[in-house]
């Protein structure tokens, strides 16, 4: 009988094979991904600001995010929840970051903009 235990032990989901190249997308893979899509949009929502390209630039972001904040700037955080390996907390401030420094690189792009319509 199945699990949770034996569902969660990171079984091979996709194997794909290029020459002689071997790709594995595991479990594990799949639910960081999803972490990484739902902190990528929460910081979105806190920063009150959208990056391009929808759900995947706040995937991309919150990726970059926690690699910043995980292996670049080493930060520790007593009690921050970690779930497959992500640790919650850090994740959410490096994607907040990453999406706040998008916005304050971008922002002379759009700013002086006209708009679309006019008011009557």
């Amino acid at each position: 009988m199945f699990t949770l235990a034996t569902l969660l032990s990171n079984p091979v989901v996709v194997t794909i094979n290029f020459g002689s190249t071997r790709w594995v997308i595991t479990l594990s893979m799949i639910v960081y991904l999803i972490i990484a899509a739902i902190i990528g949009l929460i910081a979105e929502f806190i920063v009150g600001w959208r990056l391009p390209l929808g759900f995947i630039g706040a995937l991309l972001a919150a990726l970059l995010g926690m690699w910043l904040i995980n292996n670049v700037v080493a930060i520790v955080i007593p009690g921050d929840p970690v779930i497959y390996g992500v640790p919650l907390f850090k994740a959410l401030i490096g994607a907040i970051i990453v999406v706040a420094l998008w916005y304050a690189v971008t922002w002379g792009l759009w700013h002086k903009r006209r708009p679309y319509y006019r008011r009557a």
